[in-house]
């Protein structure tokens, strides 16, 4: 934890446990809680994407958790979708995929501004020392 803030290192511990969560959320509704058909229902392989970035996520993955920020869109999407079209426990359901997910797209987003910053500012002195060197020359 040395090399982050305590700050990033709470982003980082949202961020992976609403994703756990939502991976949690969708087999969970799917088999369980609310499916769309009794006994279960085949859309708990809407979770399988999520199973991608979560190794990444774990460890800081800069390039996973940005585009695992991308991929959660979805998932708010269809939280949105349910939550209006639905009823009962599938829309309380609903609320809790559209919260996790928008817990993992904010912290992810803010874990990551450190180092969409340095990146920018590595740019520029590149392209500021190329310039001089250019120059010189």
């Amino acid at each position: 934890m040395s090399d982050i803030s305590s700050t990033q290192h709470r982003l980082h511990q949202l961020a992976s446990g609403s994703l756990v969560l939502l991976i949690v959320l969708c087999i969970a509704w799917e088999l369980v809680l609310a499916p769309l058909r009794p006994g279960g229902s085949w859309m708990v392989i809407k979770a399988l994407p999520l199973f991608a970035p979560l190794a990444g996520t774990l460890r800081r993955n800069v390039y996973t958790l940005q585009w695992a920020s991308m991929l959660v869109l979805m998932y708010f999407a269809e939280g949105v979708v349910r939550a209006w079209s639905e009823r009962g426990m599938s829309q309380a359901l609903a609320a809790l995929e559209i919260l996790f997910s928008t817990v993992f797209f904010f912290c992810a987003i803010f874990f990551l501004r450190p180092y969409k910053q340095a990146a920018k500012q590595l740019a520029s002195e590149t392209i500021r020392k190329a310039a001089t060197t250019a120059h010189e020359d």
